[in-house]
Protein backbone atom coordinates (compact mmCIF):
# COMPACT_ATOMS: atom_id res chain seq x y z
CA UNK A 1 0.00 0.00 0.00
CA UNK A 2 2.32 2.53 0.82
CA UNK A 3 4.32 2.30 -2.47
CA UNK A 4 1.07 3.10 -4.12
CA UNK A 5 0.38 6.26 -2.26
CA UNK A 6 3.36 8.11 -3.70
CA UNK A 7 2.32 6.85 -7.61
CA UNK A 8 -1.18 8.15 -6.21
CA UNK A 9 -0.20 11.41 -5.34
CA UNK A 10 1.80 11.90 -8.64
CA UNK A 11 -0.99 11.30 -10.84
CA UNK A 12 -3.51 13.59 -8.74
CA UNK A 13 -0.83 16.37 -9.84
CA UNK A 14 -0.18 15.87 -13.37
CA UNK A 15 -4.15 15.62 -13.63
CA UNK A 16 -4.19 18.62 -11.68
CA UNK A 17 -1.29 20.72 -13.28
CA UNK A 18 -3.20 19.23 -16.87
CA UNK A 19 -6.46 20.61 -15.66
CA UNK A 20 -4.88 24.03 -14.98
CA UNK A 21 -3.16 24.20 -18.45
CA UNK A 22 -6.33 23.46 -20.43
CA UNK A 23 -7.82 26.10 -18.03
CA UNK A 24 -5.22 28.52 -19.07
CA UNK A 25 -5.33 27.90 -22.43
CA UNK A 26 -9.30 28.13 -22.58
CA UNK A 27 -9.12 31.25 -21.05
CA UNK A 28 -6.62 32.92 -22.99
CA UNK A 29 -7.94 31.65 -26.09
CA UNK A 30 -11.50 33.03 -25.04
CA UNK A 31 -10.01 36.52 -24.15
CA UNK A 32 -8.66 36.68 -27.51
CA UNK A 33 -11.56 35.72 -29.41
CA UNK A 34 -13.24 38.51 -27.57
CA UNK A 35 -10.97 41.12 -28.61
CA UNK A 36 -10.97 40.22 -31.65
CA UNK A 37 -15.06 40.29 -31.64
CA UNK A 38 -15.56 43.16 -29.66
CA UNK A 39 -17.80 45.90 -31.30
CA UNK A 40 -16.04 48.70 -30.06
CA UNK A 41 -12.59 50.02 -27.75
CA UNK A 42 -12.75 50.14 -24.62
CA UNK A 43 -13.14 54.24 -24.53
CA UNK A 44 -16.00 54.29 -27.24
CA UNK A 45 -17.98 51.57 -25.15
CA UNK A 46 -17.57 53.37 -21.15
CA UNK A 47 -18.85 56.81 -23.28
CA UNK A 48 -21.82 54.71 -24.88
CA UNK A 49 -22.38 53.08 -21.44
CA UNK A 50 -22.15 56.93 -19.96
CA UNK A 51 -24.28 57.95 -22.56
CA UNK A 52 -26.78 55.32 -21.67
CA UNK A 53 -26.87 55.71 -17.97
CA UNK A 54 -27.36 59.72 -18.37
CA UNK A 55 -30.33 59.10 -20.10
CA UNK A 56 -31.66 56.56 -17.93
CA UNK A 57 -31.30 59.07 -14.99
CA UNK A 58 -32.57 61.57 -17.09
CA UNK A 59 -35.68 59.74 -18.12
CA UNK A 60 -36.29 58.48 -14.45
CA UNK A 61 -36.58 62.10 -13.23
CA UNK A 62 -38.74 63.04 -15.73
CA UNK A 63 -40.88 60.25 -15.01
CA UNK A 64 -40.25 61.22 -11.32
CA UNK A 65 -41.67 64.69 -12.07
CA UNK A 66 -44.89 63.39 -13.49
CA UNK A 67 -45.81 61.15 -10.78
CA UNK A 68 -45.00 64.04 -8.48
CA UNK A 69 -47.04 65.98 -10.44
CA UNK A 70 -50.08 63.55 -11.06
CA UNK A 71 -49.77 62.73 -7.21
CA UNK A 72 -50.84 66.22 -6.79
CA UNK A 73 -53.66 66.47 -8.80
CA UNK A 74 -54.80 63.53 -6.82
CA UNK A 75 -54.36 65.06 -3.66
CA UNK A 76 -56.08 67.84 -4.55
CA UNK A 77 -58.56 66.05 -6.06
CA UNK A 78 -59.14 64.30 -3.13
CA UNK A 79 -59.06 67.07 -0.50
CA UNK A 80 -61.42 68.70 -2.67
CA UNK A 81 -63.96 65.63 -2.53
CA UNK A 82 -63.55 64.72 1.16
CA UNK A 83 -64.18 68.59 2.03
CA UNK A 84 -67.62 68.16 -0.44
CA UNK A 85 -68.36 64.96 1.40
CA UNK A 86 -67.58 66.45 5.08
CA UNK A 87 -69.48 69.75 4.43
CA UNK A 88 -72.66 67.47 2.99
CA UNK A 89 -72.22 65.53 6.23
CA UNK A 90 -72.46 68.50 8.32
CA UNK A 91 -75.31 69.56 6.54
CA UNK A 92 -76.37 66.13 7.25
CA UNK A 93 -76.16 66.17 10.82
CA UNK A 94 -77.30 69.89 11.43
CA UNK A 95 -81.14 68.53 9.28
CA UNK A 96 -81.03 65.51 11.68
CA UNK A 97 -80.58 67.95 14.97
CA UNK A 98 -83.24 70.34 13.34
CA UNK A 99 -85.42 67.58 12.99
CA UNK A 100 -84.83 66.05 16.77
CA UNK A 101 -84.94 69.26 18.29
CA UNK A 102 -88.22 69.51 16.84
CA UNK A 103 -89.33 66.53 17.64
CA UNK A 104 -87.98 67.08 21.53
CA UNK A 105 -90.08 70.48 21.59
CA UNK A 106 -93.10 68.81 19.79
CA UNK A 107 -92.60 66.00 22.85
CA UNK A 108 -92.48 69.32 25.30
CA UNK A 109 -95.07 70.85 24.01
CA UNK A 110 -97.44 67.73 23.83
CA UNK A 111 -96.46 67.08 27.63
CA UNK A 112 -97.07 70.34 28.59
CA UNK A 113 -101.14 70.06 27.03
CA UNK A 114 -101.36 66.71 28.21
CA UNK A 115 -100.15 68.04 31.92
CA UNK A 116 -102.93 71.09 31.19
CA UNK A 117 -105.63 68.68 30.52
CA UNK A 118 -105.08 66.22 33.12
CA UNK A 119 -104.69 69.73 35.70
CA UNK A 120 -108.19 70.75 34.08
CA UNK A 121 -110.43 68.27 35.55
CA UNK A 122 -109.28 68.19 38.70
CA UNK A 123 -109.71 71.95 38.98
CA UNK A 124 -113.36 71.15 38.58
CA UNK A 125 -113.93 68.21 40.80
CA UNK A 126 -112.07 71.07 43.54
Amino acid sequence: MSTQEPFGNTERETDLSTRLTYFLIGGTIGAIVALLFAPKPGRELRGDIADVTRKSVDRTREAAAQIGAKAGEYYSTATQKASELAEAAREAAARQGERITAAIEAGKQAYVEEKQRAELPEARES
